[in-house]
């Protein structure tokens, strides 16, 4: 039986007949409907097959369906399957976001502690809040979940008492309509500076993207430093709130989420008391206390920007030197290495260049593109910056080997993540563990 876009709504209303809503055909049990979609390695459509071997009541695809899926299966065609799937999640949680004031939050760097800033702030002010970040959701490398876990999430919020959600939502995250359909009450720009190029390919994408929350949503709260970039993608005449950049950009998030409550009807006295007791998510210029001497953190920091204004923080706090430690992911955005290689030089006085989620490419490769940009910078190598391929033995290398009483050291890049990817395998690993083996003499190996 075929049927086509006029029909998704009839099916969604008849869910209760079905056993789950899959976009995985692995995971297909009878009775369960399972969404086709074209990604970017996989097709959904080449295992339709699979998918009603284990017990599919009903498919949904873009594809023209095969004759031999009819005579078991009812095939909705849709002209996109992400929306379709982002319809049918939400209504299989019974429309959790519509019991929700939503407010997203995006941007290249700061989404995860504005985001966090804004849910304290409103706790605090007996407003219920539940908060979906990369902390918080405690992915492997994914910020804004994919629909069935995003809406399950939203239910349990909902279940919970929830009267408001803040959600961190990525470019990807909207590209892939993982955040179609949510009703977003506020929206949130931070910045936008150079990142996702390997997705987005292009800038104008890429803010394109972002822009997309700020048009749907009915008050856009922007950084006043990037309104020009984003402006001209934003064609619905949204109300629009501006926050300044700071220096500080801890300052520039507070500034943001001070802005959000405000609107949200929190008095001042309120936010002020909350932003004071905040502490900062894991992960982000969180310290490690040792009695070396020495200051330690670990930053999720994994973009120019964002590195840049980690070390210029801590460059204030440093009585002595600086040691910067960090690397870039593969099948990321490729043009950013000699980027990062420029600021280590410039605002560290030594760096180590490590391996950062290498996945399918060489370490020394991509380490061999920071260097670029760190000889740009007129770095030397074995004096002001040096290379260690193992993450475990640079960290090791830098809290044992280079940094003296009075010194700081920060390592970038992994933060909160509790693991890295070598040739498409994810390993247990912890910036954290790897620190305090270090302070204790030792090295953490990936196993």
């Amino acid at each position: 039986m075929l049927v086509f876009d006029m029909d998704l709504l009839k099916l969604t209303k008849s869910l209760n007949g079905v056993s789950g809503v899959f976009d995985d055909s692995r995971k297909v049990v009878k009775g369960g409907v399972f969404v086709a979609i074209s990604g970017l390695t996989v097709d959904g459509h080449k295992y339709i097959d699979s998918a009603i071997e284990k017990g599919a009541v009903a498919v949904i695809g873009e594809k023209k369906p095969k004759k031999k899926w009819l005579e078991s299966v009812t095939y909705v065609k849709v002209d996109d399957s992400r929306e379709a799937l982002a319809v049918l999640a939400s209504n299989w949680y019974g429309n959790p976001s519509r019991k929700l004031k939503m407010i997203g939050v995006t941007g290249t760097d700061g989404k995860t502690t504005t985001a966090s800033m804004i849910a304290h702030i409103l706790n605090r002010a007996g407003k219920k809040t539940g908060v979906i970040t990369t902390v918080t959701t405690q992915g492997l490398h994914t910020t804004t979940p994919e629909p069935m876990e995003l809406h399950k999430l939203l239910r349990d919020m909902v279940d919970e008492g929830c009267k408001y959600c803040v959600l961190e939502v990525t470019s990807i995250g909207i590209d892939q309509k993982r955040v179609w359909g949510l009703n977003f009450d506020t929206g949130v720009l931070t910045n936008i500076t150079h990142e996702h190029m390997y997705y987005h390919k292009t800038m104008g994408e890429y803010i394109k993207a972002k822009a997309w929350l700020l048009e749907n949503c009915r008050l856009a709260v922007i950084n006043r430093e990037y309104y020009d970039k984003v402006k001209k993608y934003l064609t619905k005449k949204a109300a629009i709130k501006f926050f300044d950049e700071q220096e500080d950009f801890n300052q520039t998030n507070k500034e943001a989420a001070a802005l959000v409550a405000g609107e949200l009807g929190v008095k001042d006295k309120v936010v002020k008391k909350a932003l004071r007791d905040f502490k900062l998510p894991t992960g982000r210029l969180e310290e490690v206390v040792n009695r070396r001497g020495i200051g330690v953190y670990i930053d999720f920091a994994h973009t120019p920007n964002a590195l840049e204004s980690v070390l210029k923080i801590l460059r204030k706090k440093s009585k002595g030197r600086l040691v910067c430690v960090f690397g870039c992911a593969s099948e990321r955005d490729n043009e950013k290495r000699p980027m990062m290689g420029e600021v280590a030089i410039k605002n560290a006085d030594v760096s180590v260049f490590t391996a950062e989620d290498p996945r399918h490419e060489s370490v020394e490769k991509i380490i061999g593109e920071i260097e670029v940009g760190a000889k740009k910078a007129g770095g030397v190598k074995n004096k002001n910056y040096f290379v260690e391929r193992d993450r475990g033995r640079a960290i090791w290398f830098a809290i044992n080997k280079i940094a003296n009483r009075g010194d700081t050291i920060v390592v970038c890049g992994k933060g909160h993540e509790r693991s890295m990817n070598y040739e498409g395998v994810e390993y247990p690993w912890s910036d954290r563990e790897a620190v305090e083996l270090a302070l204790r003499g030792m090295v953490k190996y990936v196993s």
